[in-house]
This record gives structure tokens, sequence and C-alpha cells, in this order.
């Protein structure tokens, strides 16, 4: 096969039939959409591709530059096709969280604009937020930029109901179940449309990631409120998958299918056996289900080798965080930003840990605390505690929410320790009278005491 330009490669994935022997589920024929092998190596090529193809031309003629806040999949299918067209791309974004992709999108050219903050713990009260820094942007000289807008871009749900919808049409006379991950929700939404247009009996199942854990290209459920496509009523269902579950699915597709699928296909997956599992009753008909893999796992094994280094023949500690129940985390003692603006200028001081990100800590911090991030803090509590013993903790996160868990896991250790109750947000809220504070500034001078 001869082809013009790698954008024609885009699309007319293959369904992959899961022999039964393999999923183990009774009356259910179950498929996988191979999105993976998309010519940039993911679901998101298609909405890429929807996005720019009207407007190629346009935006060369005028010179300007396209501009998207994205993490990983969309951004590199646009450098990819932008950069065929000698058109300039640049990314906002505060959510790469694995090294490899934070490398291809190097790689491939990208400029990258990287915000503080990280997306475990949220900070609804962020000015940082990636949408709202694009708006600026692109508000400061209008006419130089083309915004792609993934989030809120029909084409982006367009993409995936004339393409991946209508490609399954084309292979399957009926779908019964589709399951996909919640990222800007565009593939699910779009191809669900199509495949409900076919059977209106569909269940479209969302999945996402367990509170307080990440994976990559889904969301967790305190995260959905950031995305514009999202529509909760369009869902029938929505299952969290814990990171652990995904692998084991992603295992179960490359070393049982010959799929090399990351570990977000291998959450759909994992979905999938979950929600069949649970279901009341058995299935007395045959039903077709889908689920799309999205990715390929080769952008992910610094994510994997964390989570599972022990596939990597390398030895697994653990911290014991984990064990910390929801109930515990919830119980954990909290001190109001009054009170612990009080608490800090006793003798002897405690020792202030804000596990938020780097660049959010060097952005704004409370005076004489130390920045330990969250992912760094528990590769730290795998060998033991940092801490002396005698010595009084308080932990900082962006609402108060991250910090409970590790102040439960001190405390379950036998130190004293709190978490700061609704986190940085609450603190910065609290001092929001203090209309002299320069809270962007790291080198504000210091006129009230706590800050910095």
């Amino acid at each position: 096969m001869i082809v013009k330009n790698v954008t024609q490669l885009i699309g007319n994935t293959p369904l992959l039939e899961i022999d039964p022997s393999v999923h183990g589920l009774k009356n259910v024929n179950l498929f996988a959409k191979l999105e993976l092998l998309n010519p940039f190596g993911s679901v998101k090529d298609k909405t890429a591709w929807n996005m720019l193809r009207h407007d190629l031309d346009d935006i060369k003629t005028k010179s300007q530059t396209v501009i998207e806040s994205s993490s990983g999949n969309t951004a590199k299918a646009l450098q990819m096709i932008l950069s065929m067209h000698k058109i300039p791309f640049k990314i906002v974004t505060n959510r790469i969280q694995v090294r490899e992709v934070r490398q291809i999108l190097q790689l491939i050219g990208i400029d990258i604009e990287e915000l503080p903050g990280q997306s475990q713990c949220l900070d609804p009260t962020d000015p940082n937020d990636p949408q709202f820094i694009v708006e600026q942007i692109i508000n400061s000289a209008p006419d130089k930029y083309f915004h792609t807008s993934q989030y809120t871009n029909l084409k982006n749900l367009e993409a995936h109901s004339l393409m991946t919808g209508e490609e399954i049409v084309k292979d399957l006379a009926r779908v019964d179940y589709f399951f996909g991950g919640l990222g800007t929700t565009g593939s699910t939404r779009g191809t669900g449309m199509r495949l409900k247009e076919q059977n209106a009996n569909l269940k479209n199942i969302g999945v996402i990631c367990a509170k307080g854990e990440s994976l990559p290209g889904i969301r967790n459920v305190d995260e959905m409120y950031e995305v514009g496509l999202f529509d909760n009523s369009f869902y029938d269902t929505i299952i969290e998958v814990k990171i652990d579950e995904s692998i084991d699915s992603m295992l179960t597709l490359i070393r049982s299918c010959g799929v090399l699928a990351g570990p977000t296909g291998g959450a759909s997956l994992a979905a999938v056996l979950k929600y069949f599992q649970e279901i009341d009753e058995e299935l007395e008909t045959e039903k077709n289900v889908v689920f799309i893999v999205c990715d390929r796992v080769e952008w992910y094994l610094s994510y994997l080798q964390k989570y599972r280094p022990r596939l990597f023949g390398l030895a697994e500690k653990k911290s014991g965080l984990s064990d910390i129940s929801v109930a515990e985390s919830k119980e954990s003692p909290e001190i109001s930003p009054d009170l612990a603006l009080q608490w800090l200028n006793q003798m002897p001081r405690p020792l202030i840990i804000d596990i938020r990100g780097q660049l959010a800590y060097k952005s704004t911090h409370i005076h004489q605390s130390i920045n330990i991030p969250a992912d760094a803090l528990e590769e730290l509590l795998k060998w033991g505690m940092p801490t002396a013993a005698d010595q009084k903790i308080l932990f900082v996160c962006p609402i108060g929410e991250q910090s409970k868990r590790f102040a439960a896991y001190f405390n379950r250790k036998g130190f004293v320790a709190w978490s700061l109750k609704g986190g940085f947000a609450e603190w910065r809220n609290y001092h929001a009278t203090c209309t002299h504070l320069n809270l962007a500034n790291d080198k504000a001078k210091q006129p009230v005491a706590g800050f910095k």
C-alpha cells in the first residue's frame, strides 16, 4: 500500500475479538478497538486530525501558532501533523506525569509551557489553570493563535462519531455495551453517540481512575468538572478502576492477546471485567461488548516501573500508604488556617511539609515550609520514616485531601501529625484580606507571619 501522506493512515483501526478463555465472561463477545494502531500511536490521532484538517491552509496563510492544553497524546498527534505543514505549535499543561511522555513531546519539537500543580489533589481556585492561561495568551495576541480547544471543541466528538463509531458499526451489526476511559470524553461520547444510533438499547460505560490515584489519560472523580465536553447524563454507568487493576488487565492484553496496550487500555478492560462480574444476574443472551485500547505501552515504562517494579526485576518496597483506608484518612486530625498560624509561631516550631508539585511550591508557599512532592515522599517512606520521632509535622496539599492520608500514616507510626484543613487553597483564602501580600511572587517580602 502506497500513501501520499501519513494522515491517510489515521482511522480504520481493527476490532480484535478477545478469546473467551482470556476474559472468562459468559455470553459476552468481547472486542478491543485497537486505536493504538493509528500512525502516531493513539485514539487522539483522530481528534487532532479532525480539529485541524479543514483549517490548515488558513492557519498557514495567517502565519498562526496552534495552541492547546494537552498532557500527551493529543499534543503528540497535533505536533506530528503541524510539523509536516511547517506550522508552530505550543502547549500549556500541568498534567505531564510520565517521564517518557515529556521526552517524546520534547523529541518531536513541541514548545511546552508547563504550569504549577499536579492533578491528584486539585486546587479549584488555582489561577494557574491551563485553560485560563491559554485564554490569557490568546487574548494578548488574538490574531497570532489558533486554539484547537480539545476540551470544548465539538470536532472532538465529531471525529469519533464519524470515524471510531462508524468503523465499529461497519464491523459489528450490533453493539450492546461500549466502554472507554474518560479524559476529554470526546472519544467515548462521539463513539457512543454513533453506536446509540445503531442500537437504542446500547449502554455507554465511562471509565475513570479511583479517587486519589492517577492513570495516564484518564481522570479521576475529582477532576471531571474541568472537562467541558463531559456530560454525566450520557453514561449509563461510570466505573472507577484502581491502578493495580489497570496494570493487571494491561498485562492480559499484552501477554495473552499480543496487544501492546498502555495502562489506559488496561483500565477499560478492567472496567469490563468488573462490570460483568458484579452485575446481579447473568446475561441470558449473547451480548457484543466493545472497549477502546487507546494507546501503546512504550510511553509508560517509568510509570509501570514505579507501580509494578517487579516487572523489571526490581525489588518491590511499599510505603504502607496504600494500607490507609478512606475512613482512616477522613478521621486524620486537621488544623484550621487560623489555628495553624498561631501554632506556627510557637516554639518549638513544627515541621511543615508541603506535598504539592515543585512548580506550585515555587510559585507560593508557607514560610519556612519544605517541599517534598507527594510522589517523592511516598518513595522516601518505602525506606523508612524521614523525620525524627519527636518532630511534630503539618502536611499541606492543594485542598487538604492528600495531606490527610499522609497525616494518618504518620500518626499510625506513632508521630504527631496534622493536615492543614482545606489545604493551601484555604490558607490563601484566609489571608485574602491582606491585599498588600503578593502570593504569586516567591521573592516577596514577608509582611504577614507564616507566608513567603
